[in-house]
């Protein structure tokens, strides 16, 4: 069953794209993200409080189109906002009855109260509780609203372990009974984290993030001993993608998506608009396998994607530094011997 459906859904703020006409589809029981700027995320969520025109494109929650200045109860849909007002001199379990007398709801406040880990908090008021114990009544106020598509605005950010692992659990309860959820974060590694499926959408559209789950060799596959003509028999394999770590998950990045790798204390991170990602490589393997692609080692601790690099800058005759025309316009040191061998690529002398 498709939960949401995304048809050519587009926005333009005067002069500037923020993404162009994307499709996409949740299903019953999975739990998808996107990763977007922050601009992005408030048109999505306007769009989806029918605060926005979504123009030719059109959102359908469980089938039905949304409207401009319907009621988002109608469609099965809520929204837990980052921001989100709480009657904050009343206690945990009073805004909770609140709520769901306003919803009509059917779920039990104890059961919601025990999934959100607040049944130690219920007489405390508000305004007394942590960020963090804050975002928790915010999980149980959408738990007891029990809309058919959950939309989360950055769950997980600035809350404390407890609070992700209480949001972990809203996640298994909102899949066990076949329901949809939708991350809206600016936070890839939240997003992975947290999701089945993940997606980034920018001014140059919405683009899957391919994942691997680590799965540990069984007892039987580990002694498993190989023939000695499959051991003499080489394998060849033409793999492009560079892999990097987020916990337990390996994500795969096309080389033209990254903007330049860092050593740090011996880790190599690869960093794609403005995010950092762990590599399972050493510089001296990245720099090998993304040299095909118009990589450079500019330095001892930095490997570049050239088609980025929008200025060279020379400080000093021996200090020189490269300006990226990425998200945080980035400046990467060169050094000389580099600045030489670079004026040789691009002939000039």
């Amino acid at each position: 069953m498709e939960v949401l459906s995304i048809h050519n859904l587009e926005r333009q703020e005067k002069d500037v794209l923020l993404f162009p006409a994307i499709n996409l589809a949740v299903n019953a029981g999975e739990v998808v993200a996107i990763h977007s700027n922050l601009n992005i995320r408030v048109s999505l969520l306007k769009m989806f409080l029918g605060k926005l025109p979504l123009g030719k494109g059109e959102i359908k929650v469980v089938g039905n189109k949304l409207e401009k200045r319907q009621k988002i109860s109608d469609y099965q849909l809520g929204i837990s906002f980052f921001e989100q007002e709480l009657y904050q001199r009343l206690s945990v379990q009073d805004n909770l009855k609140f709520y769901s007398q306003l919803y009509s709801s059917s779920q039990s406040i104890d059961n919601v109260l025990m999934l959100t880990q607040l049944n130690t908090l219920i007489n405390k008021a508000v305004h007394k509780l942590t960020f963090s114990e804050k975002r928790r009544v915010h999980f149980a106020k959408i738990l007891l609203e029990d809309p058919f598509l959950y939309i989360f605005e950055e769950p997980e950010l600035n809350v404390d372990l407890e609070t992700k692992r209480v949001f972990l659990n809203v996640l298994d309860h909102i899949k066990e009974k076949g329901k949809s959820a939708l991350i809206l974060t600016g936070n890839m590694e939240n997003a992975i984290t947290v999701s089945d499926v993940v997606y980034r959408l920018d001014d140059e559209g919405l683009h899957q993030v391919e994942m691997l789950d680590e799965v540990a060799p069984t007892v039987e596959e580990a002694e498993e001993v190989p023939d000695k003509e499959e051991e003499d028999t080489p394998i060849t394999v033409n793999f492009n993608k560079i892999p990097t770590k987020i916990n337990e998950k390996i994500v795969l990045f096309d080389p033209p998506e990254i903007d330049y790798i860092e050593s740090n204390d011996g880790q190599s991170n690869v960093f794609i608009k403005g995010e950092a990602f762990p590599s399972t490589f050493t510089m001296n393997e990245l720099e090998e396998r993304l040299m095909p692609f118009g990589f450079f080692r500019c330095h001892r601790s930095y490997i570049v994607n050239l088609q980025k690099v929008r200025e060279v800058i020379t400080w000093t005759r021996n200090s020189y530094s490269l300006v990226l025309d990425d998200k945080p316009k980035s400046t990467i040191p060169l050094s000389k011997t580099k600045m030489t061998q670079l004026k040789e690529m691009l002939g000039l002398k």
